[in-house]
This record gives structure tokens, C-alpha cells and sequence, in this order.
């Protein structure tokens, strides 16, 4: 207070002495003016007077000894004559000075104008300057114009700088948002950041505060200058916000800070930033998605720093574009993480299926989920039949305690526990000290060394044979979505194969037979998918049997079906493909088929068939036939049929087991194979969406975007159009890019006015809504919609929104044209996974390209 007195004082001094000084330039210059203009007339003038009057004094007595009378009328003369010349001085004096008044006038104007105009240049550029009210005061407009030409030459080279500085920065933001961009996973994202910021701006330390579900957190990045303390993974548990400050920062507020002891910090947090030697400091949000995940945070330790706003404002750019960063590195980590899981569970599958006894497939079974996990520990717990157990399986790392062969008598079990796990159930515990577990539980864990655990059950002939159990012992650990995912299939899986070596254990038992089905099941296993399961039973089978066609027909939903697959000997017909309409079947065989009905007919002319029956056997060639039924997830799926054509046959009980066998096994087959394929087209989905990802992020213009994706996307879903249509504020719009098909319309640059749109549709489609309509004849459309459709030449349509700047910018649409098409749930996902990544990537163009005109503009 007392250092803002004494400059005060000291500029009113200053001010007084200037006013005493009250001549103004205008003044001065009259005076000037005057003086050089008057002072030589009456100098000259009086000159000559005196003179003159000399000149008389002189002569005049002389003239009066000559003549009294004539000197007096020449003395008069001569006095007129001086008062005249005297008179003609004064009146030349005023006229020299009102001429010099005058021009001076003139010219003084010209300079309080430009003197002027120069100090309201000055006061706008500079409003708080002392110097512009000092020299106003004075009224000195020269000193007043040198001046202000002098500041405005320092004010330009300022600005130039600046100028410069906010270009290098803006180049600089673009080549940091592209180094991030590059890093492909959350721990590169967070490290570049904090190194090239650093570089950068010569900033002493750079970091990154990571917040968790309390808002206490940790310092999770950092780059930092030698000799200064490392503050990463320091851990703040009481960050000392003040109140509202979350909100503040999860608003968008920056908190820029010159000198820490003069910034009403509180004494906890002062303590803090002198522990890691902080003098000013610099902390933006970042923001992931719409929730706070933590604070880019700048350290000046060498110095103060007074924070310009071109840095608070890269600062807060290179922030947000983390944030935009964290988020694509997300949904790749998940995209990947869902492929990398899909492989392993085939990669475990696989292994499991080569294990033909219980014993190898429980010892598979754990240490292949073990590895798959990285756990410490996995097992398998069999029940008895009072819900008590024992440790059948185990794989452990060295150091934590074996448990196999361990008896577990759990008394809490069987209260309610039985039915949840029989249904599914599947349980996840990050810490057992915090699941609310009862005493007894905590206890038998704590005896096997655990912190965590991941229980699922196994399902063996449909009833609860045990569990499969993760056990993390080192630390609690948060276990992932696709890691319970992953552990739950392959406790199904367990089950299935426990299935499968449970009969071949028996089959192996019944001699050759058993072992020809072992065979026989051993090949059809081998088969991945659907079709190549079918190809393999109908030869294997008919091979075994020694018969003269074996083939599986396929029902529909009326009970009619088709031949879908056949092995025959050359001399009778093929019927593969063969449509046969069945009218009698669905009056009480399907219930006597789906309980397992195998029928055996020696003779078809002795079987009391219906003539209808009769016929087709015929047709066929068939003389006798065995008829075993396909269970594909619990549902008759079809037939297992042989045919002995040659001649009537009387099937052995041996052939009959047999054959019931190999129905059963193409069932579990045909599941394994469709659950394999599914996995499949998630993981190539998966893999499907990374690559057209970064495809489109390879395209840094809206332009190339939409075009890319629309190219991309129709080769993915190989179907006959892709358009992205963009609306206007009224909700009309107009395709703006279209890869279609040769044959059928394109549809570019079309306007479409639909005015059904806007009733009760935007809000839908803001909300992520995707349609998919298989046929457009049999959705509900109205007709105006209908006609609009068949005008593009569309049969079926899939329709996602397209959200930019967190608003509905337009849609993505795919059209099939040449037939209907039943969409299938992972290609709806896919496309609409891919309808978000567009906007998420306009959303980054638009950034780019404003960054990049920005740059234009500096340069030019």
C-alpha cells in the first residue's frame, strides 16, 4: 500500500511541475513567430529614427545661421517626415506579426491534429498509459508526437512478436495433436503429451493428475527437467479443492498461477507444490468423453513465470486434443482387447477339444485360463452331492500355496447359491474385504492367499457338475468386462468338452464300434463350420455304416425342409438340394423327434408308412432307412437320414446306438461350429472396425472422410449402396457422398424433402436409434417413404446417425437393392460403430482445418 503511495506522489509531482511549465507549444511558437517577424522592423525602424533625429540635432544649428525662417519649415519637415517613417514602422511591425500569427496558425493546427490523432491511436492501443496523460497534461504536441512515434514503433515490433509467437504455437499445436494421434494406447497419449509440451515451452516440468472415483488421484505422467524431484506416481489423497472446484474444472475452468504465495492458496497445497520446488504453475482439465479424467498440470521451478494467454491458450488446446486422444485410444484398446479375446477363446477351445478324457481337459482348462488371465491361480472345484467339494484342477505361480485335492466344506452353499450359478450366474470380486462376503468365506480365501477372485460355473449334462475359479493373490484387481466375458465361455466350453470326453470315455469302452464312433466324431470335430461339419458327417457316417446314401435334411418353420447336405454311391440319384414338402410330419413327430425318437425302417413296405411317405422313399430309390433326429441349441435342427437303396436292410441295435450317436454329436458339432463362427466374425468385426478406423482417420479432410467411409463401409457389409445423407436446419438435406454398385441409380447430390422427419424422429436419432429394415415392403413405412425408396431401387436399408459437435449432422445409410436382406446383429453393430467414429473424426477435421486456416492467415 505505502509503494502505491509514493508512485502516486511522484506522478503528481511530475504533473505540477508540468503545469507550471503551462507555456503550450502553440505559444511558444506565436512568440517565436513575433519576435522574428516584429523585432527586426523595430529594430530597423528605430534604427533610423534615431537616425535621423541625430541627423537634425546635427544640422540644425548650421541651417539656422543661414536662415531662421527656412530651418525652422525644414526642421518641421524633417520631424514630419520621422514621424511618418515612424508611423509606416508600426504599421509594417503589426502586419509582419498578424502575418506571422497567421501562418503560424496554420501550421500549429496541422500539428495539434496530427498530435491528436496520434494520442487517440495511442489510447486505444494503450488506455492505461501514464505517458499519454502526461503529455497532455503539458500540451506539448511536438514532444507529445515524437513520443507517441517512438511507442508506436516499440508497440509494432511487440506485436510482430506476438504475432510470430501465435503463429509458432498454432504450427505447434498441429504437430502435438499429430504426435498424439500417432500414439495408439493410453500410456503413449499421456507420455508424449508431457514430453513434447515440455520441449515445447521450456517449461520446467509437465504432468499429468489422474483422478479416480473419489477425486483423490495420482500423478500418472511427467516429464521433468534433470535436477528437479519426480513427482510421478505421487499419490494426493486429499487434493484440497475448494469446494465446487470439481465442477469448475470439469466446466472447462483454467487455473493459471504467477507466484504461488500470492494466489490465496491454502497451506496444504502451498506445502505441496514447494515439496517438488513449484514457483508458478499452469493446470487445465482434461476431459474424457463428458467426465473429468484428470489435469495437464505446468511447473515453473527455475522462476517465476507470468503465464501469457497464448500459452494458457495452447495449453488448453493441447488438453482438450488429449482428451479427443484418450477417448480413440479407448475404443481401440477395446476393439483389440475384443479381438485379442475372440483369438483366445478359439486358441483355448481349440486346446480343450484335443484333451479326450476329463482329466486332460480339467488340467487344459486351468492352465490355459491361467495364462490367458494372468492370474495367480486358476481351479476347478467339483461338487459332491451336498454341495461340499473338492479341488480337482489347479494351476498356481510359484510362491502362492497349492490347493489341489483340497476338500471344502461350505455350509453357506447350498442356501440360494445352487440355483443363481445353475442359471449363469457369474461372479466377480475386485477385493474380498470389500464385496461384503460372510466371515466364513473371508476366512477360506484368506487360507488360499486371495485378494480377488472370478467364479463361473460348469455345466456338465445340463446340471451343475462344479466351478471354475480365478484367484488374483498379489493384490486386489479390477477385473475387466471382457475378461469375465472371457473366463464365462470358457467355462462353457469346459462343460461341452466334459460332455464330449464323458461319451467318448464310453464309447471307447464299447470296442470297435465305440471306436469307429470315436473316429467318426474325432473327424467330424475337425470341422470349423457349419457346412464342413454337415460334408464330414454325411461321408463318415455313410462309410461306417456301409450304406448306400447318408444325408441331413434341414426343416423350416413349417416342418418342410431341404436336403442340405449328402454322400450317395454313384448308382443311385443325388437329392442334394431336393425341397420336400412334408404335410404329415408336423402331426406328432416333432415332439417324438426333438425327445430323441431314432426310427429304424428294415423294410419300407412293411413299416405301415403312409402312401405319401411311401412315394417319396420311391423317388429316392430307397429300400430301407434309418432316421436319427439333430438337436442344434436344444431345437430340432433337422435329420440325420441313411438310405439303403440296393436292397431292405435289417438294422443291427449296435448300427441304430451308433447312428443316434453321430445325430448327437452333429448336433454338439453344429453348436461348437456356430459358436466358433460367431466368435470369428466378432473378431474379424473387430478387426473390420480397427482397419476402417484408421482408414477414415488417415483422411484429415470432411471431405475425404465421408468419402472414405461410404467406399469402405460397402466393401465391408458387401452391399449395393452407401450414402451419407446431410441435413439442413429444417431438417431437409442432401446426399453428399454416395459409392454405389454399377447397374443400379446413383443418388449424388440429391435433395430430399421428407416432412415426416422432423415428427418425433430427430430426438430418436440424437439418441444413437439405428434402424434396420430387412424389407421394405413389410416394415410399417409410410407410403411416402416407401415411394421415395423404390425411386433409389432399395429393398432393405440399415440407417445410423451421424453425430458431429454433439449434434445430428446427418445419416449414414446402406441400401441393398438387389434382393431383401436379414441384417445381422454384428453388422448393425459394426455400422453403427463406424456412424460414431465418422462424427468423432469430422469433429477432429473440423479442428485441424480451423488450425490450419489459422496458420494461413498468420502466414499471409
Amino acid at each position: 500500500m505505502s509503494q502505491s503511495f509514493s508512485q502516486k506522489q511522484i506522478r503528481r509531482n511530475r504533473q505540477q511541475r508540468l503545469w507550471q511549465q503551462k507555456w503550450s507549444l502553440k505559444t511558444k511558437a506565436l512568440v517565436w513567430a513575433l519576435s522574428i517577424s516584429v523585432l527586426p522592423v523595430v529594430a530597423i525602424g528605430t534604427a533610423t529614427y534615431n537616425y535621423g533625429i541625430n541627423l537634425i540635432n546635427t544640422q540644425t544649428p548650421q541651417i539656422r545661421q543661414d536662415s531662421t525662417e527656412s530651418s525652422t519649415e525644414t526642421e518641421l519637415a524633417l520631424q514630419r517626415q520621422l514621424s511618418l517613417l515612424l508611423t509606416g514602422m508600426g504599421v509594417t511591425a503589426i502586419l509582419a506579426g498578424a502575418i506571422a500569427v497567421f501562418v503560424t496558425n496554420r501550421v500549429m493546427s496541422r500539428v495539434s491534429n496530427v498530435a491528436a490523432i496520434s494520442n487517440n491511436i495511442k489510447k486505444k492501443l494503450r488506455p492505461d498509459s501514464e505517458f499519454t496523460q502526461v503529455f497532455i497534461a503539458s500540451q506539448d504536441e511536438l514532444v507529445m508526437l515524437e513520443k507517441n512515434i517512438t511507442s508506436f514503433t516499440d508497440l509494432l515490433s511487440v506485436l510482430v512478436e506476438e504475432k510470430e509467437a501465435e503463429a509458432d504455437y498454432s504450427q505447434l499445436l498441429i504437430k502435438i495433436t499429430r504426435w498424439v494421434r500417432e500414439s495408439f494406447n493410453e500410456e503413449d497419449v499421456l507420455k508424449t503429451t508431457s514430453e513434447e509440451i515440455r520441449k515445447a515451452l521450456s517449461i520446467d516440468r509437465v504432468t499429468i493428475f489422474c483422478f479416480d472415483s473419489n477425486y483423490n488421484g495420482t500423478f500418472i505422467a511427467e516429464s521433468v527437467a534433470p535436477g528437479l524431484p519426480k513427482i510421478l506416481g505421487f499419490t494426493v489423497s486429499e487434493p484440497g479443492f475448494e469446494a465446487g472446484y470439481i465442477e469448475k474444472y470439469q466446466n472447462g475452468s483454467i487455473h493459471a498461477i504467477d507466484n504461488i504465495h500470492q494466489a490465496n492458496l491454502s497451506d496444504g497445497d502451498i506445502e505441496l507444490l514447494e515439496q517438488f520446488a513449484v514457483k508458478s504453475s499452469l493446470v487445465v482439465p482434461i476431459l474424457k468423453g463428458k467426465r473429468l479424467f484428470g489435469l495437464l498440470i505446468a511447473h515453473q521451478c527455475s522462476r517465476l513465470r507470468f503465464w501469457q494467454q497464448s500459452e494458457i491458450d495452447l495449453f488448453s488446446q493441447i488438453a482438450m486434443q488429449v482428451g479427443f486422444a484418450l477417448d480413440y485410444a479407448n475404443l481401440l484398446q477395446q476393439v483389440d482387447t475384443k479381438a485379442d479375446n475372440a483369438q483366445v477363446f478359439i486358441e483355448i477351445t481349440r486346446s480343450i477339444r484335443q484333451s479326450l478324457n476329463e482329466e486332460d481337459v480339467l488340467k487344459t482348462t486351468v492352465e490355459e485360463a491361467r495364462k490367458a488371465l494372468s492370474t495367480d491361480r486358476v481351479l476347478v472345484y467339483s461338487f459332491y452331492p451336498n454341495w461340499s467339494g473338492i479341488i480337482i484342477a489347479e494351476s498356481v505361480v510359484p510362491g502362492y500355496p497349492k490347493v489341489l485335492r483340497s476338500e471344502i466344506q461350505d455350509i453357506c452353499f447350498g442356501q440360494g447359491y445352487v440355483e443363481k450359478y445353475q442359471s449363469g450366474r457369474v461372479v466377480a470380486t475386485n477385493n474380498i474385504y470389500e464385496a461384503g462376503l460372510a466371515d466364513c468365506h473371508i476366512s477360506l480365501l484368506e487360507s488360499f492367499a486371495v485378494k480377488a477372485n472370478l467364479v463361473a460355473p460348469i455345466l456338465k449334462d445340463e446340471q451343475l457338475f462344479g466351478l471354475l475359479i480365478a484367484h488374483q493373490c498379489s493384490r486386489p484387481r479390477d477385473w475387466q468386462q471382457s475378461e469375465i466375458d472371457l473366463f464365462a465361455q470358457i467355462a462353457m466350453q469346459v462343460g461341452f468338452a466334459l460332455d464330449h470326453a464323458r461319451l467318448l470315455q464310453r464309447i471307447e469302452a464299447e470296442g470297435v464300434q465305440s471306436q469307429l464312433l470315436a473316429d467318426t466324431i474325432g473327424i467330424i470335430r475337425q470341422s470349423l463350420n457349419e457346412e464342413d461339419v454337415l460334408k464330414t458327417t454325411v461321408e463318415e457316417v455313410r462309410k461306417a455304416l456301409s450304406t448306400d446314401r447318408v444325408m441331413v435334411y434341414s426343416f423350416d418353420a413349417n416342418w418342410s425342409g431341404t436336403v442340405i447336405a449328402e454322400s450317395v454311391v454313384l448308382t443311385y440319384p443325388k437329392v442334394l438340394r431336393a425341397e420336400i414338402q412334408d404335410p404329415c410330419f408336423g402331426q406328432g413327430y416333432v415332439e417324438e423327434y426333438q425327445s430323441g425318437r431314432v426310427l429304424a425302417i428294415n423294410n419300407i413296405y412293411e413299416a405301415g408308412l403312409a402312401d405319401c411317405h411311401i412315394n417319396l422313399l420311391e423317388s429316392f430309390g430307397v429300400k430301407a432307412n434309418l432316421v436319427a433326429p439333430i438337436i442344434k441349441d436344444k431345437e430340432l435342427f433337422g435329420l440325420l437320414i441313411a438310405h439303403q437303396c440296393s436292397k431292405p436292410r435289417d438294422w443291427q441295435q449296435a448300427e441304430i446306438d451308433l447312428f443316434g450317436q453321430m445325430a448327437m454329436q452333429v448336433g454338439f458339432a453344429l453348436d461348437h461350429a456356430r459358436l466358433l463362427q460367431r466368435i470369428e466374425a466378432e473378431r474379424m468385426r473387430s478387426q473390420l472396425l480397427v482397419d476402417i478406423i484408421r482408414s477414415i482417420r488417415q483422411s484429415l479432410k470432411e471431405e475425404d472422410i465421408i468419402k472414405t467411409t461410404v467406399e469402405e463401409v460397402r466393401k465391408a457389409l458387401s452391399t449395393d449402396r452407401v450414402l451419407v445423407y446431410s441435413f439442413y436446419a429444417n431438417w431437409f438435406g442432401i446426399i453428399i457422398a454416395e459409392s454405389v454398385l454399377p447397374g443400379y441409380p446413383k443418388v449424388l447430390r440429391s435433395k430430399i424433402h421428407d416432412p415426416c422427419f422432423t415428427q418425433g424422429y430427430v430426438e430418436k436419432y440424437q439418441s444413437g436409434r439405428v434402424v434396420a429394415i430387412n424389407n421394405i415392403y413389410e416394415s410399417s413405412l409410410a407410403d411416402c417413404h416407401i415411394k421415395l425408396l423404390e425411386s433409389f431401387g432399395v429393398k432393405a436399408n440399415l440407417v445410423a446417425p451421424i453425430i458431429k459437435d454433439e449434434q445430428l449432422f446427418g445419416l449414414l445409410i446402406a441400401h441393398q437393392c438387389s434382393e431383401p436382406r436379414d441384417w445381422q446383429q454384428s453388422e448393425i453393430d459394426l455400422f453403427a460403430q463406424i456412424a460414431m467414429q465418422v462424427g468423432f473424426t469430422l469433429d477432429h477435421a473440423r479442428l485441424l482445418q480451423a488450425y490450419q486456416t489459422a496458420e494461413a492467415n498468420s502466414d499471409e
